[in-house]
């Protein structure tokens, strides 16, 4: 899965497209409107998102409302987490050698 959702944030407008449905849902034709590219390729992008597990879609009638799955970013936070917690146990390592070599210093 996690494959698929790189696969998925590759492409710039599919970013946007998930920064617009953030924090309110939006049909497709709104979304598009922030594109200048063609409806059925905003549809096909909006396909990629849903597939990654990436958006949610909510159907009334014939319009499709999307929202971002927050939890669909999961394997992705998890995956770069990893190395954002080795970088912070080297920091913090070295900020006790450092206090360890200020601590033996003379006054």
């Amino acid at each position: 899965m996690i494959q698929q959702t790189i696969q998925a944030l590759a492409e710039p407008r599919r970013r946007e497209m998930l920064i617009l449905v953030q924090n309110r849902e939006l049909t497709s034709s709104a979304i598009a409107a922030h594109f200048d590219i063609s409806a059925p390729a905003v549809s096909q992008h909006l396909k990629v998102l849903a597939d990654a597990g990436l958006v949610a879609i909510r159907r009334d009638g014939t319009r499709r409302y999307y929202r971002l799955r927050k939890e669909g970013l999961a394997d992705i936070k998890a995956f770069i987490d990893q190395f954002w917690d080795e970088a912070l146990l080297r920091l913090k390592a070295a900020a006790e050698e450092e206090q360890r070599r200020r601590d033996a210093e003379p006054i």
